[in-house]
């Protein structure tokens, strides 16, 4: 499968794809991409400038990693089910293509699509985060795929915040 078709099959929910980049090892640059690509279109779509793309695809980059880690280690130490066999690798790539949907951030340049745009790739990207941690963790249940991701996601959340706290001082 290219590139493109794993973009594409990754935004369209397909769990063989998902599957597909948990299990290919050198699929880690092109989820990086992914993260980049999705970054520069968000950034693009809001009219930052150069600064806002810099910032953006940094801060995407570096909340990849974050959420990757917290993902394997919330998923596997603490809410594994006995199917559970993953590494931090598998997740980089499959949060990485599940950041797919973000490529669409770029039409937030039109004026009258800027909000809805950024709500609608928000919510389908958080499914695609769904499907892709459900896929790399091995799990059965898309609850417990659910739960891992929300366990993550406030964890993220605060530690982001503590480092703006860090940064401003």
């Amino acid at each position: 499968m290219t590139f493109l078709e794993r973009m594409i099959g990754a935004a369209k929910l397909d769990p063989r794809v998902y599957e597909e980049v948990e299990a290919d090892r050198t699929a880690t640059p092109q989820a990086l991409a992914v993260v980049v690509l999705a970054a520069v279109a968000g950034g693009i779509g809001v009219g930052e400038g150069i600064r806002g793309l810099v910032f953006g695809t940094v801060a995407g980059l570096v909340g990849w990693a974050i959420w990757a880690g917290l993902i394997y280690f919330i998923g596997t130490r603490w809410l594994p089910e006995s199917g559970t066999r993953s590494d931090v690798g598998e997740l980089l790539r499959t949060i990485g293509f599940a950041n797919s949907p973000g490529i669409l951030r770029v039409l937030g340049i039109v004026p009258a699509l800027g909000a809805i745009v950024f709500i609608v790739t928000a919510v389908w990207t958080l499914v695609a985060v769904v499907i892709a941690v459900r896929q790399a963790l091995d799990y059965r249940s898309t609850g417990r795929a659910i739960g891992v991701c929300l366990i993550g996601w406030l964890v993220q959340v605060a530690i982001l915040v503590l480092i703006g706290v860090i940064v401003r001082r």
